[in-house]
């Protein structure tokens, strides 16, 4: 193995060992959590080298992007849009994209569904949520969503399997926890409210990365987006 091969299998067994650990302290099964490799800042090398090793479930913030390496690695990666998705970007990363996790308003939830009624798919997305605050940061407010579900629920294409959030920035993981607790309960309260194979559907809490995953898991996130701490010790030319 190349030094480089090296470095990410064992970034890659140090990333799947914390979410192991995390899961047992909160009674969990480990296999109820999906690792997202999140390679917006890797180069192409280094996703080919996770891919190998397994880790099939990969992330990026562009559409663009997601684009060009959907192309670049095969090998059965399934890809997911962690990123603000733009109206006029749908239909190019509809077909490529296993999750888009990031749908933040009803208008986009709309064009997603009709684009999905023009080319025949059912596509799985998450609804991405403002916990934080943050004006910078995308998402429903949880009571505009709380508001707005019915309407939601209306499209007959678009499937939506549950709830992303980012918590705000902090060096100390613990100060995520509220975001994070918060948004299992708005999970909760939707799926309440919801019936039938929809209701079936709402599992999902996509939340936490490098920085607060560990949290996340205890909260009960069953995706956890990791970047930076998968790439360590390598450098990048970009």
């Amino acid at each position: 193995m190349t030094t480089l091969e090296v470095t990410i299998e064992v970034n890659y067994r140090r990333v799947r060992e914390r979410i192991e650990a995390a899961a047992i302290r909160s009674g969990r099964d480990p296999g109820s959590v999906a690792l997202v490799g999140v390679t917006k800042y890797a180069e192409i090398e280094w996703a080919q080298g996770l891919a190998r090793l397994g880790a099939t479930e990969l992330g990026e913030n562009r559409p663009q992007q997601l684009v060009q390496r959907a192309r670049q690695i095969d090998g059965g990666v399934h890809w997911h849009l962690i990123g603000p998705l733009q109206r006029n970007k749908v239909r190019s990363i509809l077909p490529l994209t296993t999750l888009i996790h990031s749908v933040d308003s009803l208008r986009l939830l709309e064009t997603i569904d009709r684009i999905a009624h023009e080319i025949d798919l059912r596509p799985r997305v998450l609804i991405e949520v403002n916990l934080s605050g943050e004006i910078a940061k995308h998402g429903f407010q949880a009571t505009d969503l709380l508001d707005q579900w019915d309407d939601a629920l209306k499209f007959q294409r678009v499937q939506i399997e549950g709830l992303m959030t980012m918590a705000a920035y902090s060096p100390d993981p613990e100060a995520a926890r509220p975001a994070f607790a918060r948004l299992c309960e708005l999970k909760d309260q939707l799926r309440a409210r919801t019936s039938g194979a929809a209701a079936e559907r709402l599992t999902h809490l996509s939340m936490g990365m490098t920085g607060d995953f560990e949290v996340a898991i205890e909260e009960g996130a069953t995706i956890v987006r990791i970047g930076s701490a998968l790439w360590e010790g390598l450098a990048s030319d970009g």
